[in-house]
């Protein structure tokens, strides 16, 4: 059958419409589109299945427990210091050792179970600090005004060992930022041998958190000046004052000789002069350039498997120094440059090409080096309109998988010119196992993947708003489906609607697996040695109080022939996987193992919204499913976006579910084989040649165009290149 092409229409922003109700819900007035995802459909139940109102959110006890116990942390330390307060003041010796004491306890309980309590004193301003002052100073009045009044005299050297402790606290404090300044390096890198630069493990965790510092070296003053109230003898306030001295001089002790020339690590010059010294060292060719959040990072972990291929010398870089360790397990050193002076160091080094799988602000930094081809890689291709951001013309080339993306671009007329696009296919499909044919077991594995709501508040993103529910049931509702569910990870981030459907997508695929009995099979303890070795290949163990220098100094070079075994273990652990879960068993997907193309090696059927899965999908010949819930009639939505075409369209009622099961099982009702065949070589290209090496060709031209673009500025004189305008004793208009 042949692919419809779109010759006029492209995919435009679409208008913000009602969000359909959920079948069995009557529209709520008013009811407009969430921020929209990454093309996402609704879906409905099938005739044989009724449609059921997914009515007000369930009550749950768990969560009206959180808020009682949030409310009696918030309470109790409040209490406590009232009651402090007035045993102070009154005096009442019982009530004011009562409160401290309390007061005590629920700072322990505080720090140990909730976390969450005391950034809400923070935001109050009454963090730990303040907390802790208040009530020393609270004890300190009921010791002065309990018995006699001759008291002052007795306690004053009380008094003054007390402020001696908070005045080391504070000089604590600012040795610390001391240490903390050296211990941060203009550069941090992984897989890169740093010992040159003197680094250390981190000060214990104790001494860089202020709170839990006072807290733990407090604790003895506080009890001795206890224990001294209740029996009127000062020795007992000394002894714990004196213990307090010694743990917060002992402390200042310890991050003071951190300071010494010989005990810290290599100053900025000596680190810039080392990092020089590995660029001319490693001369590095090609990089991959990356910036973004903390949930971003799959988008460069999918390069970094075909970077590792290339022929050549490859580099990871980063800008944010919390990226470093989210980067996936790789053998290719990986260098984080925060600051726009040190990442300009990249200019005169050997790199010639640096490839972008997303745009970020950050990216226009490293577009102003010269010596640099850069070229736009995307993290994956859609009919969606951030896969023809304008911002691709700033690259030196725009690399795409097939002939659909150049059409997308210059239907789109954005600025990217042909002649810079350059098809390249898609690396990363390598591991994904063409069709082989129906269901062989009972079972018919169906993989429902909708994306996230996105940013342009576009209904007919995400389908779990409208549609996710209603396909779910009716998949449920089959007894011979056994479905792997797999939500996008920013579901939620932005429409809480999207984020509440996604928890009752996930409940009601627990309530299907209690229904289903199923026993798990004996494996042997196989899945729990491959998890072990896989963990141990991949996973950089670091004491929970490893600061960036700690870290970098033990994810130093890796051991040759890491990358084959992590790429063996992989493939083991995911086939133990599979192997250990319950037959039929419903699974909901949302840890990095099993990876994505791993759950489409598994599935019969894809069921997802307008989005890269579709065309990663492709790759595997499947049959695949689009939920519609743009508002557009399914003609429209068809044309207005062709990695729709060779789909089964489901409306948010899920009505078509039954009859596109029955096609998956009986591949001689299929009439899109054909059609996905063709719309596979669209977007992805051709099978011949491989795509790992399209990509390396793609590469060694744009290395090739770097060299001689530095082979013309070398040259020619100096006078006639644009540089950094000299200051001369003449004043001059700028």
């Amino acid at each position: 059958m042949p692919v419809p092409l779109p010759h006029r229409r492209f995919p435009a922003r679409r208008r913000r419409q009602p969000v359909p109700a959920p079948v069995g819900e009557p529209p709520a007035a008013g009811r407009t589109a969430p921020p929209a995802a990454p093309g996402r459909c609704a879906p409905r139940p099938s005739p044989d299945v009724p449609a059921k109102a997914p009515g007000p959110r369930p009550f749950r006890g768990r969560d009206l427990g959180r808020d009682l116990g949030r409310a009696l942390a918030l309470a109790v330390p409040a209490a406590a210091c009232a009651g402090q307060a007035v045993g102070a003041l009154v005096p009442h010796l019982p009530l004011l050792l009562a409160a401290t004491a309390c007061s005590l306890a629920a700072e322990g309980v505080l720090h140990r179970w909730q976390r969450g309590v005391l950034a809400l004193f923070a935001k109050a301003h009454a963090d730990i600090t303040v907390r802790h002052v208040l009530r020393d100073l609270l004890l300190v009045i009921g010791l002065l005004r309990l018995g006699e009044h001759d008291r002052e005299r007795a306690y004053a050297p009380l008094v003054a060992a007390l402020l001696a402790c908070y005045a080391l606290h504070c000089a604590i404090q600012a040795v610390w930022v001391l240490v903390r300044r050296t211990r941060t390096l203009p550069v941090v890198t992984r897989n890169i041998d740093a010992s040159a630069l003197r680094l250390s493990p981190a000060p214990p965790v104790l001494l860089r958190r202020p709170g839990h510092r006072l807290l733990v070296f407090g604790l003895p003053a506080t009890a001795g000046l206890l224990a001294t109230a209740a029996t009127g003898a000062p020795r007992y306030g000394a002894l714990g004052l004196a213990l307090s001295l010694l743990l917060a001089l002992t402390g200042l002790g310890a991050l003071l000789l951190r300071l010494l020339p010989g005990r810290r690590p290599a100053g900025e010059r000596e680190v810039l002069d080392w990092f020089d010294a590995w660029l001319a060292e490693y001369r590095p060719t090609v990089g991959l350039y990356f910036s973004g959040g903390t949930s971003s990072a799959y988008q460069a972990n999918m390069w970094l498997e075909p970077l590792a291929g290339l022929d050549a010398r490859p580099v990871v870089v980063l800008r944010e120094r919390f990226m470093v360790q989210r980067i996936a397990a790789t053998d290719i050193p990986v260098v984080c440059l925060p600051k726009v002076s040190t990442l300009m160091r990249l200019e005169h080094s050997t790199l010639q090409v640096l490839i972008h799988p997303s745009n970020s602000g950050k990216t226009s930094q490293v577009l102003r080096i010269p010596t640099i081809k850069h070229a736009f890689v995307n993290h994956g291709e859609s009919d969606k309109l951030s896969s023809c951001n304008p911002y691709a013309k700033a690259y030196d080339q725009v690399w795409v998988a097939g002939p659909a993306a150049r059409e997308r671009y210059a239907l789109a007329e954005v600025g990217v010119e042909d002649k810079d696009v350059v098809e390249i296919g898609r690396p990363q499909l390598d591991a994904v196992r063409p069709y082989a044919g129906p269901p062989a077991g009972p079972y018919t594995t169906v993989l429902y993947a909708p994306t996230w709501e996105g940013w342009d508040g576009n209904p007919g993103n995400t389908s779990l708003i409208a549609a996710g529910e209603n396909l779910v049931r009716a998949l449920l509702a089959d007894p011979g489906v056994r479905l792997l569910y797999k939500p996008h990870p920013l579901t939620g981030s932005v429409d809480p609607r999207a984020g509440a459907a996604d928890l009752r997508v996930r409940e009601l695929i627990r309530a299907a697996n209690r229904e289903r009995a199923g026993t798990r099979p004996d494996d042997g303890g196989e899945l729990a040695r491959r998890t072990a070795e896989l963990d141990r290949l991949t996973t950089a163990v670091f004491r929970a109080g490893a600061d960036q220098a700690e870290r970098m100094l033990l994810q130093s070079a890796p051991e040759p022939g890491r990358a084959e075994a992590v790429a063996r273990a992989t493939a083991a652990w995911e086939e133990a996987y599979w192997a250990s879960l319950p037959a039929g068993e419903h699974q909901i997907v949302t840890d990095a193992r099993p990876a994505l193309y791993s759950c489409f090696n598994q599935a019969d059927l894809l069921i997802s919204d307008v989005s890269s899965v579709i065309s990663d999908f492709l790759a595997s010949g499947k049959p695949y499913a689009v939920a519609n819930t743009s508002g557009l009639a399914e003609e429209v939505f068809r044309e207005t976006f062709p990695t729709v075409a060779a789909a089964t369209v489901l409306t948010p009622d899920a009505a078509g579910v039954a009859r596109l099961l029955e096609t998956v099982r009986h591949p001689e009702r299929d009439r899109l084989a054909a059609a996905r065949a063709e719309l596979a070589r669209r977007l992805l290209g051709p099978a011949e040649p491989p795509s790992q090496q399209r990509f390396g060709q793609a590469v060694r031209a744009l290395c090739a165009a770097a060299r001689e673009h530095r082979a013309r500025t070398a040259r020619r004189p100096a006078s006639e290149i644009p540089g950094q305008r000299q200051e001369t004793g003449t004043p001059q208009h700028r």
